[in-house]
């Protein structure tokens, strides 16, 4: 049995009952080293395999091969397993190899979620999710993403916003944006939510500062109706008050 776990965004207290009876029902503990560390009182009696950045293929084949032997398995993923973690990696892995093996997905609060909430109310109308990270997604494909939302006038949730290696990403992202959206929309970062670190920044898109971004951020660039109000952001659902 494996159950593909989202551990949430990083507090146990923002970390769903289901998962957390899930990681109590398991064997073996399979993550991602700094996933691991998050949760490591919970796990101080479990068998643990942990890899790097950029092994997640070999981890989840590990994770397959240790159900195999009969050992229930829970596979770590931060946020939702099923939004850029672990999940489809999982299943595309056993519907390859043809494995009768067991698999439940178990929900989390995706880092999106979990920093909406701090900001306020910035997903009250459609919404999409674009991660910056072109390891896996030609930039192209992500430039055009970015420029369709941006057109439609979605509120766009930027996932792997900026790192050392894509340090102009996001500043691309948004230098595409402004085609369609005026200088003053509103922008909301947090920084590590859900951990010791976390930071809430409200600024604009002509007035971000890019170095407040980094791996651990995520990034909510409002609509044209969003707006900051106080230490809050707020995107209108269309109520006439």
């Amino acid at each position: 049995m494996i159950y593909v776990v989202g551990i949430g965004p990083g507090e146990r207290k923002m970390m769903t009952g289901e998962a957390l009876e899930a990681i109590q029902n398991a064997d073996v503990i399979v993550g991602y080293i700094t996933y691991i560390r998050l949760i490591e009182e919970l796990i101080r009696d479990k068998e643990v395999v942990k890899t790097g950045m950029r092994k997640e293929i070999d981890r989840c084949q590990e994770a397959v091969n240790i159900a195999k032997t009969g050992k229930t398995v829970a596979v770590i993923s931060s946020g939702d397993a099923g939004i850029y973690g672990m999940a489809g990696l999982i299943l595309e892995i056993l519907d390859k190899e043809k494995e009768p093996i067991g698999v439940e997905i178990v929900a989390g609060v995706t880092a999106s979620i979990g920093a909406a909430v701090r900001l306020g109310a910035p997903l009250m109308h459609d919404f999409c999710h674009i991660s910056l990270s072109d390891l896996l997604t030609p930039w192209e494909v992500i430039e055009k993403r970015v420029k369709l939302a941006a057109e439609a006038d979605f509120v766009v949730c930027f996932y792997n916003p900026r790192s050392k290696g894509r340090a102009d990403h996001l500043k691309h992202a948004l230098e595409i944006m402004m085609t369609y959206k005026s200088p003053e929309t509103p922008i909301g970062i947090v920084k590590d939510v859900g951990r010791k670190e976390e930071r809430k920044i409200l600024t604009t898109m002509d007035e971000i500062n890019y170095e407040d971004v980094n791996m651990t951020t995520m990034v909510i660039v409002g609509n044209k109706e969003t707006y900051i109000s106080g230490d809050r952001m707020i995107t209108p659902r269309g109520y006439t008050l």
